[in-house]
């Protein structure tokens, strides 16, 4: 199949670019509006950005033509927490997606802990073992979504998921999204060793950004 993704309807293209484009990491985002009301919500279009600043980038879509709580939150308090998703806490990030009025916090419907961040307003979702709290660096309009970026002030890691000082994937039992209702775990891991390269070539950088 060869498709021009402009010549089908949105939702289709929706479902396609989900159902092709996987696995992708969940970031659990955690925010507090102008009001006091804390929010968290599960959004599958993120990804790292850069490590040296810690940087992380959250697309978030618009509903009804009006921006989400989450991403009114952040412009307007320029601060969020990205929380990793695990095994453990799925049903509840599942809970926490629905929606909800912007008076009614997630974390109580969704049965989650609110712990305290050191240098942003949100709370961190202590059930989460890893948490990033951030401060925003730019937000870019792209279609109906708006791309955040943010810096890392603050990475939390448990130290019952390190081993020698790296988060270790078969102790975190991350999830990542699919496409539809699909999820997928990540305890089926394999290793490649980089392939060594001579001559003029050898100076590159070989690792995947």
């Amino acid at each position: 199949m060869i498709l021009d993704p402009a010549s089908v309807p949105e939702r289709q293209a929706y479902r396609l670019m989900i159902s092709a484009f996987i696995p992708r990491p969940i970031a659990f985002v955690s925010t507090v509006s102008r009001d006091g009301v804390d929010n968290c919500a599960p959004f599958s279009y993120s990804m790292g950005v850069s490590s040296h600043p810690m940087v992380l980038g959250v697309s978030i879509g618009d509903r009804d033509a009006l921006p989400k709580d989450t991403a009114r939150n952040i412009l307007d308090t320029r601060e969020f927490v990205v929380n990793l998703v695990t095994e453990e806490i799925a049903e509840k990030m599942n809970l926490a997606s629905g929606d909800f009025a912007s008076q009614v916090s997630e974390f109580d419907e969704a049965g989650l802990s609110r712990a305290p961040s050191e240098v942003v307003r949100p709370p961190r979702i202590a059930e989460s073992p890893v948490n990033f709290e951030c401060r925003l660096l730019r937000a870019v309009r792209v279609a109906d979504n708006t791309v955040f970026f943010g810096e890392t002030l603050r990475l939390h890691v448990d130290d019952r998921v390190l081993t020698d000082g790296l988060v270790d994937v078969q102790k975190v039992r991350a999830i990542g999204r699919l496409g539809g209702p699909r999820y997928c775990r990540t305890r089926d891991v394999f290793e490649m060793v980089r392939p060594k390269i001579t001559g003029p070539k050898a100076a590159r950088p070989t690792e995947a950004r």
